[in-house]
């Protein structure tokens, strides 16, 4: 018995353009999601800033684990600068500390944070 042997190709073929019609279908449903998200209608809401978080995440690299700073690097804890001060630093960076790590919207409540490290 003669087999054709094309058949194997026209499966893969054929299997192929399901696959594609099945994830376009799928596609459709995730750019409505994705469009319903841009128009702001999405479910995520942006989150509120927490500065010791964000401190964490950021700050450790250079301040330390314990923010409590080493050689040039100054501790955070007991700064005796004012809030405003701190907020100059964040935002425009001074020495070693680059300015923008903070997001200008978080400015304030990154350098009351900070302000009141004891």
């Amino acid at each position: 018995m003669k087999r054709n042997p094309l058949v194997p190709y026209y499966l893969i073929m054929v299997i192929g353009l399901v696959l594609v019609f099945f994830l376009g279908i799928k596609g459709i449903g995730d750019a409505k999601e994705i469009a319903k998200e841009k128009e702001g209608g999405g479910q995520e809401q942006a989150e509120e800033f927490d500065p010791e978080q964000y401190a964490q995440g950021t700050c450790i690299s250079c301040h330390g684990e314990n923010l409590e700073g080493s050689g040039s690097i100054p501790s955070l804890h007991g700064t005796g600068l004012s809030k405003d001060e701190i907020a100059d630093i964040l935002a425009n960076g001074k020495g070693n500390m680059p300015a923008g790590l903070v997001p200008a919207d978080n400015i304030d409540q990154m350098a009351e944070w900070i302000a009141n490290l004891k």
